[in-house]
């Protein structure tokens, strides 16, 4: 689980570099016109439409293009339709993938998803072949700079939380998926301040890779992600942090 609280690290930097150049606006409103279409465009009672709006605002999103996003969702603006496809497969060194799109086209994704794993090493696979592999879980990240761990421990158990671990520079709280919104309160609310919080896919089995065949994995991850279309990407990958830090 460290190495994937490392790659999410890297992920988030790379993010906020994107950000700067607006690319990953159009991911943020996606996720949000379709958390709007699916719950309703009031946060305060749309768990996944308020987890997507606060995502939005630590990238500096705009809040005109957040509220654009919301009408899209509600059907207030005219705009394109998304529907949520998940593929599955195996990347170099046989880890174990997951891509979660959201897209108007479900063709042109299934080709480009498939494109980036035939040339990177991987194999597109059948729905189920590596999702056993994995468990849904909600995840908080907490800066650990500012926090003892006794704190944080505490507040968190007191929450509701199934489990606390020291991850690299953040603090990982874990909870059930049911359980995410009510330990995300309780905690903000003993004032500690919360990083992010969201719905994770976590291995519950790794596949161990080193060398070249590490930094081909970390590459075929990158390729999706880069994807328009793609919004999450999960993997069960096990390797050295030394390749990730190089990578």
């Amino acid at each position: 689980m460290a190495g994937h609280s490392k790659w999410a690290n890297i992920r988030h930097k790379k993010a906020a570099q994107d950000a700067k150049r607006g690319k990953i606006f159009t991911k943020l409103a996606r996720e949000i016109t379709v958390a709007a279409k699916e719950g309703g465009g009031d946060p305060e009672k749309n768990p996944r439409l308020r987890a997507a709006i606060e995502k939005a605002r630590k990238f500096n999103m705009p809040k005109e293009n957040i509220e654009r996003a919301i009408k899209r969702g509600t059907g207030e603006l005219a705009g394109e339709s998304y529907e949520e496809v998940t593929y599955e497969g195996y990347g170099p060194g046989g880890v174990a993938i997951i891509v979660k799109c959201l897209t108007d086209n479900r063709n042109r994704t299934a080709a480009e998803v498939r494109h980036a794993f035939s040339k990177h090493g991987g194999n597109l696979g059948t729905s189920g072949c590596v999702s056993w592999m994995f468990e849904r879980k909600g995840v908080i990240l907490i800066p650990a700079e500012n926090y003892d761990e006794e704190t944080v421990m505490m507040a968190a158990i007191e929450a509701g939380a199934e489990d606390v671990v020291r991850e690299d520079d953040k603090f990982v709280v874990y909870t059930e998926p049911s359980e995410l919104e009510t330990v995300k309160e309780g905690i903000s609310n003993s004032g500690i301040e919360i990083e992010e919080a969201k719905l994770d896919l976590i291995p519950t089995t790794t596949t161990k890779v080193e060398g070249e065949t590490a930094l081909k994995v970390l590459k075929l991850l990158e390729v999706l992600e880069d994807l328009d279309d793609v919004q999450e990407v999960y993997s069960n990958f096990d390797m050295p942090e030394e390749v990730m830090n190089n990578a």
